[in-house]
């Protein structure tokens, strides 16, 4: 899809990726996205990597915990930033609904929530970015929440803390 990508802009994607979305959500100047050793091709003469998806092998998109939640809040809210549209909000409604070969997945790399099977404590709305090492964007629209993990790895763990995070809510609604 990179590569796909790579040949409609004609220009490296880590810089439309900052012009286009990180710098207009304010996000730092620390995450970077690399290809693989082997990943150059040649675009109108020049030679410019082709870059993979996730952060393994070499490769991928190394960001930190506050820019993973400004790109999640950018998700929480349609696609808009203050008043600005970034990405399309039809975009993001085709890429919450559930593919035919998979009703949990959606776009890329978003992880759906369908009959609430991945995350049970969580609405069937929410959807995760997850990226290597457990490290994970929850956005969850029902509750107006976008929550950052890191390192946090299978065996229910995800589940266990958004259970834990919603859980808290009502515990501090029903105190007062």
């Amino acid at each position: 899809m990179a590569l796909a990508a790579l040949q409609v802009w004609r220009r490296p994607l880590p810089d439309v990726l900052r012009e286009e979305v990180m710098d207009p959500i304010g996000a730092s100047s620390t995450w970077r996205w690399y290809g693989y050793e082997n990943s150059w091709v040649e675009i109108d003469g020049k030679k410019v990597q082709s870059v993979s998806g996730g952060g393994h092998w070499g490769g991928g998109m190394f960001i930190s915990s506050f820019d993973m939640a400004r790109f999640g809040y950018l998700f929480l809210r349609n696609g808009k930033w203050k008043d600005r549209s970034i990405v399309s909000e039809k975009w993001i409604e085709m890429a919450r609904t559930p593919g035919p070969a998979n009703d949990s997945y959606g776009f890329a790399n978003w992880f759906l929530n369908t009959g609430r099977k991945a995350i049970p404590s969580a609405p069937a709305s929410a959807v995760y970015f997850q990226g290597n090492g457990g490290n994970t964007i929850y956005v969850d629209w029902d509750n107006d929440i976008v929550a950052v993990t890191r390192w946090m790895a299978g065996g229910g763990a995800l589940n266990d803390f958004v259970g834990k995070m919603l859980g808290s809510l009502k515990n501090t609604s029903t105190a007062q």
